[in-house]
């Protein structure tokens, strides 16, 4: 069935949509983690981008896991108000970005 919908364009348009977007977000990330404390912020990144369970973090940085756990709901928190009340990892997966 033709639907006058060139489904290859309007993908090509909608991947473009989505990757403005997720670099516009890139920044606004980049800006929050900077304004982050410095043991919030490497807490988040262990978590985050090295994929370290609390344990290891806590172990990586020498504190306790509860520490960790504080650290990173603080640092979660803060980068969340930054960004509007999205949560980048979120975006990122909806953009095809994660």
């Amino acid at each position: 069935m033709r639907t006058g919908v060139d489904p290859v364009a309007e993908s090509f348009t909608e991947h473009v949509t989505a990757r403005v977007a997720a670099e516009s977000l890139q920044r606004e990330l980049a800006a929050a983690l900077a304004r982050l404390a410095t043991a919030d912020r490497d807490v988040l990144l262990l978590v985050a981008w090295a994929d370290l369970t609390y344990e290891e973090v806590g172990r990586a940085l020498n504190i306790p896991v509860g520490t960790v756990r504080s650290r990173l709901h603080r640092a979660r928190r803060k980068v969340r108000a930054a960004m509007g009340g999205t949560n980048p990892a979120d975006v990122n997966e909806e953009t095809g970005n994660g």
